[in-house]
């Protein structure tokens, strides 16, 4: 992406269309305008985000493609150029020399408010660095929608994001969010979905929860249930769109402590020995097994 300073990239009058009727767009200061789009439903949109994609110069999107639909919508004729997240230095560069020469960008995600798991960030560092405007311009976000429809408690949450690919690393992941004191907020892909649900239910306890998908979409679902009751629907129903799951805070019990770890050893050592103990705990826990063989050691030396 080659960006240069001069001449501005918006020649044609800057107005948007709703309903037949064409509106003018306010003017802007030079800065870059980070704007929320839908996450689905393109009526979910402000005014403000209008006019302000109207407006600039230049509008940054993750993939053109899909911001397209949403300016040939509402009569929206600003350029569009790719910024996703394997820009580079030099175009982050460019873009700064840009607005620091008085330009007026937006950034946009393909769904939802920019920089939640989605890139951006490094540029906005950059632009914080050089003294640059940045202007939230706030809208639709999936993980807001879902804590609002979930029906569980949403006074304090946790956003996560995407936990980690594999299994191990998602349970370790999952142990350090325990105890969080309120809702965990994940993001997850329809094809991982029921491997972290089960992973969610082995570390945080088969707590409240809620799965939801395709939010604001025509085929917009909220299921509501536990981590295995929701396991279980999605094994008889194929999960389909991106999720948000929101987990409930731990319950008094969970919150006083880690699990017990000393007593799972012990029902463990019953019925295997203490290295195949260990071994099905640290993977049911996502533990570091040598840490939980030198405890399961220790603790049979408390025994004798």
């Amino acid at each position: 992406m080659t960006i240069t300073p001069t001449p501005p990239y918006q020649t044609i009058p800057a107005e948007w269309s709703l309903n037949g009727h064409k509106i003018p767009a306010q003017s802007l200061l030079p800065g870059l305008y980070v704007v929320a789009t839908p996450i689905g439903n393109l009526s979910d949109i402000t005014l403000r985000a209008l006019s302000t994609l109207a407006a600039c110069e230049v509008i940054l999107a993750e993939d053109t493609r899909v911001i397209k639909r949403l300016l040939d919508h509402y009569g929206i004729q600003t350029q569009v150029r790719r910024f996703d997240a394997h820009a580079s230095s030099a175009q982050i560069a460019a873009i700064v020399a840009v607005l620091k020469s008085g330009g007026s960008y937006a950034l946009v995600s393909d769904a939802g408010t920019p920089l939640v798991s989605d890139p951006g960030s490094s540029l906005v560092a950059a632009l914080v660095s050089a003294n640059i405007k940045v202007v939230p311009v706030p809208g639709a976000s999936a993980m807001l929608a879902a804590l609002v429809a979930g029906g569980l408690s949403s006074d304090r949450f946790f956003f996560e994001g995407f936990l980690p690919p594999k299994s191990g690393d998602r349970r370790r992941r999952l142990r350090l969010l325990a105890s969080v004191p309120g809702a965990i907020v994940l993001y997850e892909a329809p094809h991982r979905v029921l491997e972290t649900l089960a992973d969610c239910e082995a570390v945080l306890g088969n707590r409240d929860a809620v799965a939801a998908r395709e939010l604001t979409k025509l085929y917009e679902t909220v299921v509501r249930g536990t981590l295995a009751s929701l396991t279980a629907h999605f094994t008889n129903e194929a999960p389909r769109g991106e999720f948000v799951l929101v987990i409930n805070q731990p319950g008094e019990a969970e919150a006083a402590g880690e699990p017990d770890i000393d007593e799972k050893l012990t029902d463990l050592m019953r019925t295997m020995s203490v290295k195949d103990a260990a071994a099905v705990l640290a993977g049911e826990m996502g533990l570091p097994k040598r840490e939980v063989y030198a405890r399961a050691l220790r603790l049979v030396a408390s025994l004798k």
